[in-house]
């Protein structure tokens, strides 16, 4: 028995296999200590800085700090273009674990319509930089914000961020002139500096914002802040603080841009009114207008289509893109080209029976007045305004020597200095047609040039800026519209002006202006209505632009006609005779002849900035409009 229980228990071969076991335990724990020991070396030591920069990260944010954008001033200091303080939604998308979950919870939040919803969407989606914030919502009422206060630990990567906001206090009236800025959209990410628009939702779109965008927005800054797991910021590190856009001095008056609106008076058309000397612009108006802060923010879908389809075409600028017609306002300037071309003498004198005919062709083109002025010379030509003369005037000169002398004015080319998106319009030459067409270019033709019709086309700017370089004898001044950027003047000699007109005798200059002169104050003037009681010289000459052609035969009548297709008005002047200190130019589509229409809103120009406090009242200006009954005939 004893044996027995010997080999059911042996000791001492426990005792080694718990010896084994325990120095293989040990090895293990050794082991794995080792290997713990080394890993935390590793992360420690050798991986200290990336981990400690990324637990950095995520403790401390660099955050952009957009600039404030540099405010605008007419010329005597009234504001035109400033900015308001405004709380704007923001988002993140790199710090949005789930996009359209957040989105859904911020429709509700904000009780977005659909359209809205949809737009929300988009701007969500829009490429952006990383880490940069995507503009959601502008403007937000103290609703949305308390909303969104309430929901922001349900909201990871959207903020509520205070900024100004661009806001435009003449809407209407400056739209055109000044432009706007709107959102930045995918295309301009591409193209901006991302150091410099850091944090930047707003670019300037078009007109003055857009040309001087480089100046009015600035250097974007940066902050870094401390935050806690939650992304709250708890304090401020550092900051480098942003440069603000410089401010901007126009050229334009105000009050003078207000009169040009209301002397419009509802009537599609435009006024432009230059400082001669100088290339100022005072005024610059195309009516109908909008309300250009509906762009700022994001005008919304429906308000749009209603500006895109209003058959006044308010969002057109007419200043600069329409095209007119100048009809009888270029008769001073073919005058001075006669001149200058040797074609005619101050004293020449034709013969107007009512029409002019080509060498051997039947076509009669007839004047204005059927029966004609009977004996006219340069002067009473521009006086009467007298087509038959410069029927036989254009025919002598003929296409190439009357569109190099136009073009000598800026016709048929971009004269302004800063506006954007100026059109060069259309000045006919030979070349031009053959391109054009693949048609030669036919005698008649050049005769309808001769009283500004046919292809010949213009911009206001454009009648504006060859009247101010007639009104100077000549001198090229480039138009502008910035007078100061900052501190520092804009200069009057700018780049790339045209060469002044050289005439070889002064004495024509006074020639031509003694003709203008006779439109507003000669017994025969066709604008002889209008000058009547003015308390200075002016010289000026109208224009009524053809919206279609009549036949040889045909009369017209505007009572017969719909409104729309009724003749544009147009009227050129320049005043104080002696030494000029504005020119203007005006055209009202479908207003009838400019002599009457067109050729009181320019005196009403001419009085307010010359006479100022003694100017006649707008009332006292469209009611003499409205009881002159056009019984002055002309074009």
């Amino acid at each position: 028995m004893r044996k027995r229980r010997e080999t059911l228990k042996n000791p001492e071969h426990e005792l080694r296999i718990f010896r084994t076991r325990a120095v293989l335990a040990a090895l293990v724990i050794f082991i794995l200590t080792g290997v713990l020991a080394g890993r935390l070396a590793y992360l420690q030591i050798i991986q200290h800085e990336a981990f400690s920069t990324r637990s950095e990260k995520n403790r401390v944010r660099v955050e952009p700090l957009p600039p404030n954008r540099g405010l605008i001033y007419d010329r005597n200091g009234v504001l035109l273009a400033e900015n308001r303080p405004t709380y704007n939604l923001t988002l993140i998308r790199e710090r949005v674990e789930d996009l359209d979950s957040t989105l859904d919870r911020l429709e509700a939040l904000l009780e977005l319509t659909p359209e809205e919803n949809e737009d929300f969407r988009t701007q969500a989606r829009q490429p952006q930089r990383p880490f940069q914030p995507a503009l959601l919502m502008s403007d937000l009422d103290e609703e949305q914000i308390a909303r969104l206060a309430v929901n922001r630990h349900r909201l990871p990567g959207v903020e509520v961020e205070a900024q100004l906001l661009r806001y435009y206090p003449e809407a209407d009236i400056m739209a055109h002139a000044l432009g706007y800025v709107g959102r930045i959209n995918a295309e301009e990410i591409k193209t901006l500096d991302p150091g410099r628009y850091a944090g930047t939702h707003f670019i300037g779109k078009v007109g003055i914002e857009r040309f001087y965008e480089d100046v009015l927005h600035g250097q974007a800054g940066l902050r870094q802040v401390e935050t806690n797991a939650r992304g709250r910021v708890l304090r401020e590190l550092g900051r480098t603080d942003p440069v603000p856009g410089e401010t901007l001095t126009l050229t334009i008056d105000s009050e003078m841009q207000r009169l040009a609106y209301e002397l419009l008076d509802g009537r599609r058309g435009s006024i432009v009114a230059i400082v001669p000397h100088s290339g100022e612009i005072l005024a610059m108006v195309s009516a109908p207008g909008f309300d250009s802060n509906q762009f700022v923010t994001g005008i919304d879908v429906a308000s749009y289509r209603a500006l895109q389809e209003d058959i006044d075409l308010p969002l057109f600028n007419r200043a600069i893109r329409g095209h007119y017609p100048p009809g009888s306002t270029i008769k001073p300037f073919l005058a001075l080209a006669g001149l200058v071309e040797g074609v005619i003498t101050p004293d020449s004198t034709i013969n107007d029976p009512g029409f002019y005919q080509l060498p051997n062709d039947s076509r009669r083109y007839r004047n204005w007045l059927r029966w004609g002025h009977g004996r006219v010379d340069m002067e009473r030509s521009i006086a009467v305004s007298n087509n038959t003369y410069y029927y036989s005037l254009a025919h002598e000169l003929g296409i190439d020597r009357l569109h190099r002398q136009m073009a000598a004015f800026g016709f048929g080319q971009r004269v302004g200095h800063d506006v954007f998106g100026e059109s060069g319009a259309l000045m006919p030459s030979r070349e031009w047609k053959q391109e054009r067409f693949n048609q030669p270019w036919y005698p008649g033709e050049t005769l309808s040039v001769g009283i500004g019709q046919g292809y010949w086309q213009v911009t206001p700017l454009q009648l504006a800026t060859a009247t101010a370089v007639l009104a100077n004898r000549g001198r090229w001044v480039k138009p502008r519209l910035a007078s100061r950027i900052g501190d520092t003047p804009v200069p009057s000699d700018l780049p790339e002006t045209q060469g002044n007109i050289e005439v070889q005798n002064d004495a024509w200059w006074d020639r031509v202006f003694s003709g203008m002169e006779k439109v507003l104050s000669g017994h025969e003037g066709t604008a002889r209505r209008t000058g009547a009681g003015l308390g200075y010289r002016m010289a000026g000459k109208s224009g009524t632009a053809q919206v279609f052609s009549l036949g040889q035969d045909q009369r017209y009548n505007a009572e017969e006609l719909a409104e729309r297709l009724r003749d544009h008005a147009l009227f050129m002047a320049f005043a104080p005779l002696e030494e000029p200190q504005i020119a203007v130019a005006v055209v009202v589509e479908n207003a009838g002849g400019g002599s009457t229409h067109a050729a009181h809103l320019a005196r009403a120009m001419t009085d307010a900035w010359l006479l100022e406090e003694e100017a006649p009242e707008l009332d006292e200006v469209l009611e003499a409009l409205e009881n002159d009954n056009g019984s002055v005939a002309g074009n």
